[in-house]
């Protein structure tokens, strides 16, 4: 199970990803990013704070998103990540690819 949702924040958007990011999953993402870019906004910042998991399609879908903001004159950032999704990140050196977001989404009340 995966919720996506997004939050608009003085100059970004955070697109928040909770449960599992699979092949059953990653539409959600790549509609929710698209619907951002589509209302104008241009940074992203990807917060995975509570994804439990993620397979090769999730990182796939990243990937692919990425290169959407990209081309829309964007960008896609790393804010908040769980353990888990980031030692896939850093097994495949994605991590080096998605830069840090410089801003700090905000934090739960």
């Amino acid at each position: 199970m995966i919720a996506v949702s997004v939050e608009e924040h003085e100059g970004y958007s955070e697109i928040v990803v909770k449960g599992r990011l699979t092949m059953t999953g990653v539409g959600h993402l790549k509609s929710a990013v698209a619907d951002a870019i589509a209302q104008g906004h241009r940074l992203l910042v990807l917060n995975m704070r509570e994804t439990e998991f993620m397979d090769s399609s999730g990182l796939g879908a990243i990937v692919g998103c990425l290169k959407v903001a990209r081309e829309a004159g964007g960008d896609l950032r790393l804010g908040q990540i769980s353990e888990g999704v980031g030692a896939v990140l850093s097994r495949t050196s994605m991590d080096k690819v998605l830069a840090p977001n410089g801003v700090e989404p905000a934090e739960d009340a």
